[in-house]
């Protein structure tokens, strides 16, 4: 993307650039972003997980403090929370650390809380279209559903960060708990098809590469290129 003086990205690899040393985080590949102001020195963290202290600390050697968390969606490898037999550091670190409001779809409420163990009032609720500022930096929130309900990207400028919704190579699974192959369908075919080519995707997991112009991804993706709900519907075991 276009970087400026005044905004701040850091895309941070699990088991590379935090959670070192940590087996499960090196194979789930997820990326978490660290999003801001740097004339204000403020950021927002998209999906702290693993490690959260780790990451805390690569905003603050950057010079940034963390104002807020932005959560694509309440799978534990996301946001934290227990998986495959083993527990994931998460949203409940992060505000035992570095207190600061949760951002998430109000869909995706219900599924966060439960993972997490937050309450209601830990979150802060949005639909589609609002935008959360920080410093003179705005993000967009785009309702994404099909791999969970409540799934989110989100957009800064020429940049999105799609969560587990869109990979260079693929999408989000859409067989676990709250998926649904149609909304994913619709979701990609409708909702991210009218967003710009010259936007750069910035995915939850290297799935496939770390980064990517969408232009490219949809020429390349061939999630991007199923003709018919009917030929998705047989492709996702439908």
């Amino acid at each position: 993307m276009a970087e400026t003086s005044q905004l701040y990205v850091r895309q941070l690899k699990g088991g590379r650039d935090f959670a070192l040393g940590n087996p499960a985080a090196q194979s789930m590949e997820n990326f978490v972003y660290l999003l801001g102001d740097r004339s204000t020195g403020e950021c927002l963290v998209v999906d702290p997980a693993w490690d959260v202290r780790d990451i805390v600390r690569v905003a603050e050697g950057d010079g940034m403090r963390v104002v807020g968390a932005l959560c694509t969606h309440y799978h534990p490898d996301h946001i934290g929370g227990s998986m495959f037999g083993f527990t994931v550091e998460g949203l409940p670190t992060l505000l035992e650390v570095n207190p600061c409001p949760i951002h998430v779809h109000r869909a995706e409420a219900e599924g966060v809380r439960k993972v997490t163990g937050l309450s209601a009032t830990d979150l802060t609720l949005h639909d589609s279209g609002d935008r959360v500022r920080v410093g003179q930096v705005e993000v967009e929130l785009l309702h994404t559903p099909g791999h969970t309900p409540g799934s989110m990207c989100f957009r800064i400028r020429d940049a999105l960060f799609s969560g587990d919704t869109l990979f260079l190579q693929g999408c989000g699974r859409v067989d676990l708990p709250g998926g649904d192959p149609d909304e994913m369908y619709r979701t990609l075919t409708q909702r991210l098809a009218s967003l710009p080519d010259d936007l750069t995707l910035f995915p939850g997991h290297a799935y496939g590469g770390a980064s990517a112009a969408l232009q490219v991804v949809r020429k390349t993706n061939p999630y991007l290129n199923v003709q018919s709900l009917a030929a998705w519907r047989r492709g996702m075991g439908g």
